[in-house]
């Protein structure tokens, strides 16, 4: 029996497996639990992440835990202001021997990419992910290529740094499912972070692999039978319409927030141990998913207006469904 026709596996496999790989991650990030759950359902849901915040919070760590973790294969390309849109895709090199030209492909050809300090690149060369980010594919010389099953984009961002730094378009912030930060720790989790350095005696980490690659493909396809209800799907777009008319917002989100909503609900109902959706993993995902898919109005710039808080406040505004509850898997196994 080949991959392909390995038989599919169930919501509480990939409940357990996702629990597995979170315990791996936490083993070396420290605290940001809710962050890194985040992160998890942005994978599963089979989008792209963008991990923005402040240099030395583990961006770059988190991207390497969960390529291990994950099974998958890695590649870490570093955005500079010099990097060409072949650098990311790969071209064509002459080969003397055959006299031919032959297709070298670039760091996107993998399961995981960490795109490394994205705005510091021109918009150029940002632009060379936009269809493999949307189509899995890229298209060299006129020549179309596919990517590897799962491919997923962990980029990462300095919010505060503008010095030689490009703004990412909107139609770059569109492709990424869910945008994170993690935040300063606190006292007792910067000193566990210290701790755990010294008792490794050395600076490098290295995970075992949970699952695979064939394995998260299949826990991507089994998100398909997440129920969602007219009501819970009704109320992910109603908060995003909302968006459109709020009185603090130039531009509100397009109908792909709402299928991002959709996406990364399913795939935090699965992490919470369910098989259908509420309206609280709506709100659980509804910052990180539509947070940059909006446009304050520029006389609220300078008051430095959180769009994250816009998103809260909206998701107060619009009165949610009432769901029945049913029972957690953890709860089904023990009855």
């Amino acid at each position: 029996m080949t991959d392909n026709d390995a038989p599919p596996i169930s919501l509480d496999e990939v409940a357990s497996h996702s629990q597995a790989v979170l315990k791996s991650v936490q083993s070396v990030v420290v605290g940001k639990e809710e962050a890194l759950k985040l992160v998890l359902a942005g994978i599963l849901a089979g989008g792209h992440i963008l991990l923005e915040d402040l240099p030395g919070l583990g961006k770059t760590l988190t991207a390497r835990c969960f390529a291990q973790s994950l099974g998958l294969d890695f590649r870490r390309l570093q955005f500079t202001p010099d990097l060409l849109p072949a650098d990311v895709t790969g071209s064509f090199l002459y080969n003397q021997k055959t006299a031919e030209f032959v297709y070298r492909k670039g760091p996107v050809h993998t399961n995981l990419l960490l795109a490394d300090e994205i705005n510091r690149t021109p918009p150029k060369t940002q632009s060379a992910l936009l269809e493999a980010m949307q189509e899995r594919q890229v298209s060299v010389e006129g020549e179309t290529y596919p990517l590897p099953r799962p491919f997923t984009v962990l980029a990462t961002s300095n919010p505060v740094e503008f010095e030689g730094t490009y703004q990412l378009p909107e139609a770059q912030l569109d492709r990424f499912l869910l945008r994170v930060s993690f935040g300063y720790p606190n006292q007792e989790e910067e000193w566990e972070v210290l701790q755990r350095r010294l008792g490794r005696r050395r600076e490098e980490v290295d995970l075992d692999p949970v699952i695979d690659a064939q394995t998260l493909v299949k826990m991507q396809e089994a998100l398909e039978h997440v129920v969602v209800e007219d009501s819970v799907g009704r109320y992910m777009v109603a908060i995003t319409a909302a968006s459109r008319g709020h009185a603090q917002l130039q531009v509100g989100a397009s109908p792909r927030g709402s299928l991002a909503l959709l996406l990364a609900s399913r795939a935090l109902a699965v992490l919470s141990g369910r098989d259908f959706v509420t309206p609280d993993d709506v709100k659980g995902v509804a910052a990180s998913a539509l947070a940059h898919r909006i446009t304050l109005r520029p006389e609220l710039w300078m008051r430095r207006i959180d769009p994250a808080q816009v998103v809260a406040d909206i998701c107060r505004a619009v009165e949610a469904p009432q769901t029945a509850q049913a029972p957690t898997y953890s709860q089904a196994s023990q009855g």
